[in-house]
């Protein structure tokens, strides 16, 4: 009687065991009713034997030659076999449940070893998390480093605030502007910038008495408080619109659109 459909069947260790000689009649009938009913149940029926029987053969040892006068006086005194009849062989089954154990073991093996690589795959992302997790947690403390250090500089009364707007050519242009000249420390803050055509960029300029440095290059994405360097003698600050791609130098190639002078004391 079949009880479930052959796909479970395959998947249970039912035709092992009749091959094998494991099975009580009930189970033989079962097994026998799925290989006559199905023809995939057939076909690994067929494919199992063959492997079995193979390996079986394979790994059968000579018997030795002293055995063989008791075998001959044994047969004498049995009955002869029918020619219809299937003599059994247990050293055939014995092979056949051997073979059968060592394949077991080797899937058992190889079904630990996958779970092993499995875990061993895990714990390296674990750890790979925990690496990434240290890192961001050092790069957090660093910002947070960084931040208490220009809340301090912010918050220090000898530092100066300067707010440059910008002019008819710049209507929505604002910086802040935060010097000290005693601790020697500038920073600057990008309130909002107007979108420049490509190929243009905003830079920003230390005025001194005969020349001008600059200080770096001001962008929308940087709309928050940045350091920039700190120049001493500077009698102001100023905002340029200048050509991308051009080396900054001494020299702006043209007019501030937002300017402020500096009252600095050393």
């Amino acid at each position: 009687m079949m009880t479930v459909d052959k796909d479970t069947f395959l998947k249970s260790d039912l035709l092992e065991r009749y091959l094998t000689g494991l099975t009580n009649t009930q189970e033989n009938l079962e097994v026998e009713g799925y290989i006559d009913n199905f023809p995939e149940v057939k076909e690994v029926y067929n494919v199992l034997q063959n492997k079995l029987e193979l390996v079986a053969f394979a790994n059968a040892e000579e018997a030795p030659v002293h055995l063989l006068g008791s075998i001959l006086e044994t047969l004498d005194e049995k009955p002869v076999v029918s020619l219809n009849e299937k003599p059994r062989k247990p050293w055939f089954n014995f092979g056949i449940a051997a073979s059968v154990a060592a394949l077991v073991f080797a899937g058992s093996s190889l079904f630990f070893y996958i779970q092993n690589q499995d875990l061993l795959n895990e714990n390296q992302v674990i750890v790979d998390e925990l690496y990434d997790l240290r890192s961001d947690i050092n790069q957090n403390n660093s910002k947070l480093d960084a931040l208490a250090q220009q809340f301090s500089q912010l918050n220090n009364p000898e530092t100066e605030k300067y707010i440059l707007k910008g002019n008819r050519r710049a209507k929505n242009l604002k910086t802040v502007a935060y010097i000290n000249p005693k601790e020697k420390t500038s920073m600057i803050d990008v309130v909002s910038l107007p979108i420049l055509p490509d190929g243009q960029e905003y830079q920003i300029w230390a005025e001194l008495q005969d020349k001008q440095v600059n200080l770096g290059i001001l962008s929308v994405k940087d709309r928050r408080l940045q350091q920039i360097p700190y120049t001493k003698d500077a009698l102001g600050l100023s905002i340029t619109i200048e050509q991308k791609g051009i080396k900054p130098n001494n020299n702006s190639t043209d007019t501030p659109v937002a300017e402020i002078e500096l009252k600095l004391e050393d």
